[in-house]
């Protein structure tokens, strides 16, 4: 005969399945803490190199700017002033052994060139290395055109020895990168310029006309990297720079000699001011405490003196 079960212990039957539920729910719950407490530890540490990574100095700081002007920028200058004198020397005296000229620059191409390659040019910056590189190639294509042209450069006179330099396409190819690095470094003052003030970009597209209304609501930096949008585009290396243009193109609409000629664009009277020789290194300096004393610039020695 089956034995019925009473209640008390029914009781205890359905007490102990409920209390075996909850423990093995228990566990699993304790299981699954456990498991994201792991992986969430796991995950913690994963973050660490790739937050460490990210942690890098800021593009285009002053100091960037400044240490480029000392170790690539100068340096290149001195090549390229040594170049530009040695031109007027050869028209000024007919019995200048030319030859030997073009042999020495092609010997201080090659130097700077050395020096200019072992300047390290942060690479958050990339602006200003790409600036580096085309100061390179530009000296290392000078270095090919001067010491090509040399053997012959005493042939004729002096102009028709300059005529055949500028004709040469090394020396053609040298100069136009040597304008894109300048025109690099001077887009690398407009980044850090942005990262100053967010009003202003930190680029701006080159245009074929820019009016002078739209030119006088630039701030200097973006003036600046206009004109060396410009001088990009013009095949002379020049003594002067870009804020020396900007000065005398802004010096020429105060004068009002931009309403007398109908100029109506920078461009126009860029192309007037270059082509009649009216723009002279240390304008800018000369003119700056008139025109730009409050406009922020980086700490540039061409900026505050005559260099």
């Amino acid at each position: 005969m089956e034995k019925r079960l009473n209640r008390s212990d029914l009781m205890f039957s359905l007490s102990f399945i409920l209390m075996l539920v909850i423990a093995v729910g228990a566990f699993f719950y304790g299981v699954k803490v456990g498991t994201d407490r792991v992986e969430a530890k796991y995950a913690e540490a994963a973050e660490e190199p790739a937050a460490a990574q990210e942690a890098q100095p800021f593009a285009y700081q002053q100091q960037d700017l400044v240490s480029f002007y000392h170790t690539v920028f100068l340096s290149y200058r001195e090549f390229q002033n040594e170049w530009l004198a040695d031109q007027d020397k050869w028209l000024a005296d007919p019995t200048l052994d030319r030859a030997a000229t073009l042999k020495d620059l092609a010997k201080l191409s090659q130097k700077k060139y050395d020096q200019i390659g072992k300047v390290a040019v942060s690479p958050v910056s990339p602006q200003l290395k790409e600036a580096q590189t085309s100061y390179m190639k530009s000296l290392k294509l000078f270095h090919d055109s001067f010491g090509s042209l040399a053997d012959k450069a005493n042939q004729g006179n002096a102009q028709m020895a300059l005529d055949k330099v500028e004709a040469d396409a090394f020396y053609k190819q040298a100069l136009s990168h040597s304008l894109t690095a300048q025109q690099q470094y001077f887009g690398s003052m407009l980044k850090w310029a942005a990262t100053i003030d967010t009003n202003i970009p930190d680029d701006i597209a080159a245009e074929e006309a820019i009016a002078i209304s739209k030119w006088k609501t630039y701030p200097l930096v973006v003036k600046l990297k206009v004109a060396s949008d410009y001088m990009a585009k013009q095949p002379e290396l020049t003594e002067y720079l870009p804020s020396d243009l900007t000065a005398r193109v802004d010096q020429f609409i105060v004068s009002g000699q931009a309403s007398k000629r109908n100029a109506k664009s920078f461009n126009a009277i860029a192309e007037l001011l270059t082509s009649t020789e009216a723009v002279r290194n240390g304008d800018f300096v000369a003119m700056k405490a008139r025109f730009y004393e409050q406009e922020q610039l980086p700490q540039l020695p061409f900026f505050f003196s005559d260099k």
